[in-house]
Parts: structure tokens; sequence; C-alpha cells
């Protein structure tokens, strides 16, 4: 409406002026209700052009969108293993802060666990202590090996040096021969015994006490699993739980966090295909919201999606028809306060309406431009005044729409 009567000033009111001082047509006599098509023909065939072509320029290089929202993403409350609730810390709609505990889960199982953990791993201190007594033992056991040994070897030879003589027999020095080979299988017995005890306490025990030093942290961990903590600050919500409740990781979870910051720094916005070519990052935008009213927010593009995402394909077990897909999508354009607290006092969560605006300054400021080039950049840099102003009015209309003329 706006656009047509701008139109209007530049066709129809120079004509009817023509008509009314130039031919001295007057609006009741000659020009009536019947005769205005043929009296003013040219300036509202001129009008009606003037104010397409004017709609299609502003809205093409000034985008407007109502698929505006202060989109925010929620965590999930759950645990990391299924469990019987035995303690609640918090209630619906608390506050939070990063770390805090929220509910805890039975965790009596862990806890055997964990105290099995600890006795393990203090028997195998005690059968440290049990094999170093034993090596200590075992010396004694070596020398003592050792010196029988020695006394039968010497006797031995002793003996063996009185065969010849006849005073010891043959049979006598063939016995003590295998007495030495029996006293050095003890003494390898012995050492062999040491070394064994040695093994033990230097590789076999410290690997064991490793070992079940690691159990005792897993089964520390899975008690820790037991006690749910809020990953970041915000407001807990859905949160229902009360002891003996069941939770599910899968099936069914605890209730939902709302992050502290959600949905307070970046609006996303949904734009026609056709102003893929417009929209540029850096561009500044506007943008009311119904959570806000009266209020005109300065915005800019930070960021724009380069997909349109009613285009993916997911894999699955049936052909995709193309004509699924045939509603085109809207590109997704990230805005963000072009001052600091732009966002402030609006819900995360709110409906809202957007303007972006094409800015041709570097292009104007260019010495090669052309004369047509500069003039019809300077139009559509000045047309984007015309939507601005369609904002706000919209600003002003939001309330009025949203509690009189939506049905309530």
């Amino acid at each position: 409406m706006f656009e047509l009567f701008l139109c209007s000033i530049l066709t129809i009111l120079p004509d009817y002026l023509y008509r009314r001082y130039a031919q001295g047509k007057r609006i009741g006599r000659e020009i009536t209700l019947y005769s205005m098509w043929y009296e003013l023909r040219w300036g509202i065939t001129a009008c009606l052009l003037l104010t397409v072509l004017l709609i299609t320029m502003i809205f093409y290089f000034h985008p407007s969108t109502r698929n505006v929202t202060a989109i925010f993403r929620t965590v999930t409350i759950l645990p990391e293993t299924i469990g019987r609730v035995e303690e609640v810390y918090v209630e619906v709609n608390g506050k939070v802060e990063a770390g805090a505990p929220l509910f805890r889960l039975d965790g009596s199982a862990q806890k055997a666990a964990l105290e099995t953990a600890r006795r393990r791993i203090a028997e195998i201190v005690a059968e440290t202590t049990v094999a170093q007594t034993e090596l200590a033992g075992v010396d004694g056991l070596i020398q003592e090996a050792q010196g029988a040994y020695q006394m039968a070897v010497d006797e031995h030879e002793m003996k063996a040096q009185l065969v010849d003589s006849g005073a010891v027999s043959r049979r006598e020095v063939e016995r003590l021969a295998t007495a030495i080979d029996s006293r050095k299988g003890a003494v390898d017995a012995a050492l062999a015994k040491k070394e064994t005890l040695e093994t033990q306490i230097g590789v076999l025990f410290p690997t064991q006490k490793a070992s079940s030093e690691a159990a005792l942290a897993e089964a520390q961990v899975e008690l820790d699993k037991t006690l749910v903590r809020a990953g970041v600050a915000g407001t807990v919500q859905q949160f229902a739980l009360r002891p003996g409740d069941v939770v599910n990781a899968m099936l069914r979870p605890a209730g939902v966090l709302v992050p502290e910051n959600a949905g307070r720094t970046t609006l996303v916005a949904g734009f026609g295909q056709i102003e893929a070519q417009v929209i540029k990052r850096g561009m500044i935008a506007e943008a009311t919201c119904v959570g806000k009213p009266f209020t005109i927010i300065p915005m800019v593009v930070t960021d724009v999606q380069d997909v349109i995402a009613a285009g993916q394909l997911r894999a699955n077990d049936q052909l995709i028809d193309v004509q699924q897909m045939g509603q085109p999508g809207t590109l997704t354009v990230f805005l963000q306060p072009l001052f600091p607290g732009g966002l402030d006092g609006i819900p995360p969560g709110s409906s809202c309406i957007a303007n972006a605006y094409t800015n041709n300054h570097d292009a104007l400021a260019d010495q090669d431009i052309g004369t047509l080039r500069w003039l019809f950049l300077h139009a559509v840099d000045a047309v984007g005044l015309v939507h601005a102003m369609i904002l706000r009015m919209q600003a002003v209309l939001l309330p009025v729409q949203t509690l009189v003329l939506a049905g309530h």
C-alpha cells in the first residue's frame, strides 16, 4: 500500500494536474467515477507498472522475512547408565551452575565393585610382604644348600684319594658322587626359588597392583556416573524426578537443561532462495520481535549457510522421488545485534520479523562507475528507506495483529 501511494504521487497526481490545469477538467464534471480510467489511463497504468517494479526492487535488494526465531539448543539431562533414582537435589525451574549435582542413582553395585578393587589391592600388598619374607628365608636355604654341597665335594675328593689304597670302597666313592649331584640340585632349586620370588616382587606383584588400581579407578568412574551433574549453567525444565523413578538413557530422560545464554545472542532467519545472490556476510539488518514490540533492533549478518536444508538426502532403503522435495526451502542466515545487549529482554524462541539492506557505498565510491549504474545503485539504496519504514509500521501494528486480529 505504501509503495502504491508513493508511485501514485509520481504518476497519477501529475496526470491529474495536467488534466485539471492544462485541459480544464474537474473531478465531478469531466472526470467522474465512470470516466476516471479513460481520463487518467496513462497515470494509472504507469502507477501500476512502477508499483510492481518498486516492490520487486525493494524485496529483492532489501529482502524481508517473517521466518526469524531466536533459536536455542537445550541439553537433555541423561545419566550415562540405567538406574533407580535415590536422591534428587533440584526442583523444576531451578537455576543451577555448571557442575552442580542434579540427582543421584542407586550405586550399590558400583560401591561393591569399588570395595572389591580396594580389597584386591590390599591382598596384593600382603602377598608382596609375604614374598619378601620368604625371600629372606630363601637366602638361608641357599647358604645351607651350598654348605652341604661343599661338604659333599670335599668328602668325595678325600675318599677318592683313598680308593687306590683300599681303605675306601669304589662303591662309597660313587655314592658320594651321586650325593654331590643331589646337593648341586638343591642349590639350583634354592637359587631358582629366589629368582622366582624376586620376579614376583619386582614384576608380577607390581603389575597385578597396577591392574587392580586401574580396576579401582574404573569402579570409581562407574560410581561417579551415578551422580548426574549439570554440564552448563542454566535452568532445569521438565524435571519431575522423584526417588524411586527408573531413568533410562535411551528411552526415559530425566529432563531438559536450558543453557543460561541460549538464544540470547543470535537470531536465525530463513530468507527466500531468490535472495541467495544478494544476502552477504556483513550486511546491515533490522528486526522486530513479538517478545519485545515497538522496538527495532539493529542487526548484522554474521553468516550465511551455503546449503538449502530442504535438499538434504539421507540414505535409506527407499528411492527418493524428487517430487517429495518439491517445496522450496529457505536460505538460513544468522543475525547478531549490531550493539551489545541488543537482544536483552527478548525471550529465547521468540518469533521476529527481519529486513536486510543492500549497501552499495563501495561501488558508488568507484571513480570508473558509469552514469546509468550510478543512478541505479542510488535508486537501490534509496528504496531501502521504504522497506525500513514498512518494518517500523509492522512493529507498531504487531501487537494489534497479535492481540486483536489473531482471533483472541
